[in-house]
């Protein structure tokens, strides 16, 4: 493992360059302020009477189109959506100049082919392990959200020592930048969404809560039980892994964990996992999402609607509600 913090930087990498970000969503906004607290000089790029182009305005920055602004770009990062990102590079490629930097904070472009850029362009990766906002308040409070760093391509053999000063200017380098490449950032990502993070998390609470429901018990104790509780649990494994949960829990609770825990997430769980895996290797999942969205995405608003139309929601609404210290 390589981590490289803030004595590793070359100061003069990116002096003096303009730095043009495209998107001004969570991480465009936060890279963007960041970066200009820094002292670096950017611009925004977005496309006219766009949503977010009134905001990056009032933030104090120059808004342009994307291929006005990366015209004398030095760096140009990506930040739009995945899937927008195809068509967006060959809008802005004939204005970018030659050994500029082209910067991502996700693989998946570059790795599954959707962009090839040009020969004399460095590519890189910058991707901070966690949103926009935390980026942008750890920077704030002097601290730092660590990022993982990847070279695709080194046209300029100075590609790394740009992609560490730009994760400098953002504060990646407080909390350290681990080297990866493009293909294990994006395929390690994609699974931890589906198989953990996102997909098998919320299978599991939702699960649980059917299972508690169709045995008679009340939804609201159900949701309490397995969806409001998780952030206590998650809170503990964050701050302190395994061994943190292990000590604040209660005995009880250790002794059903050890002992059924591995029945509910068994051998045919991992298996399922290893072929989720599989999928994304091989580009099933990434050629399977590209098509979703070239054919209107009909699957993608079917399957999400009938996931917020679940009664783990409306249950949920009716309690937080209830909560007021969760909106503060």
């Amino acid at each position: 493992m390589q981590l490289y913090t803030e004595t590793d930087v070359q100061p003069d990498a990116l002096r003096g360059e303009r730095i043009a970000v495209l998107g001004y969503g969570s991480q465009g906004r936060a890279h963007a302020l960041n970066l200009r607290d820094s002292g670096f000089d950017v611009v925004i790029g977005l496309r006219p009477g766009g949503a977010t182009s009134a905001k990056a305005e009032r933030d104090g920055f120059q808004v342009r189109a994307p291929a006005d602004a990366v015209d004398g770009a030095g760096l140009v990062a990506f930040l739009v959506p995945d899937m927008a990102q195809g068509q967006l590079y060959k809008d802005i490629e004939p204005r970018l100049a030659k050994g500029a930097t082209l910067l991502f904070a996700h693989g998946f472009n570059i790795h599954y082919k959707q962009i090839q850029p040009r020969a004399d362009l460095d590519v890189v990766l910058i991707a901070p392990k966690g949103p926009g906002h935390l980026v942008r308040r750890q920077y704030e409070e002097g601290r730092g959200v660590p990022c993982l760093m990847a070279v695709g391509q080194d046209a300029t053999g100075r590609a790394q020592a740009r992609a560490l000063a730009y994760a400098h200017g953002i504060g990646g380098t407080r909390g350290g930048v681990l080297t990866t490449t493009f293909a294990e950032e994006t395929e390690t990502d994609l699974f931890g969404e589906q198989a953990v993070l996102c997909g098998g998390l919320t299978e599991l609470i939702v699960r649980g809560f059917e299972t508690l429901v169709e045995a008679g018990y009340q939804p609201e104790v159900a949701y309490f039980e397995c969806m409001h509780e998780v952030k206590l649990i998650v809170d503990l494994l964050h701050e302190g892994g395994l061994r943190k949960m292990h000590e604040f829990i209660s005995e009880t609770a250790k002794f059903g964990d050890l002992t059924r825990g591995p029945r509910i997430i068994d051998a045919h769980v991992k298996e399922n996992m290893r072929t989720v895996l599989k999928e994304v290797q091989s580009g099933q999942f990434a050629n399977e999402w590209i098509k979703e969205n070239q054919t209107g995405m009909a699957n993608y608003r079917r399957l999400l609607e009938e996931d917020l139309k679940h009664p783990i929601e409306t249950v949920g609404r009716e309690l937080r509600g209830r909560m007021s210290w969760l909106n503060e």
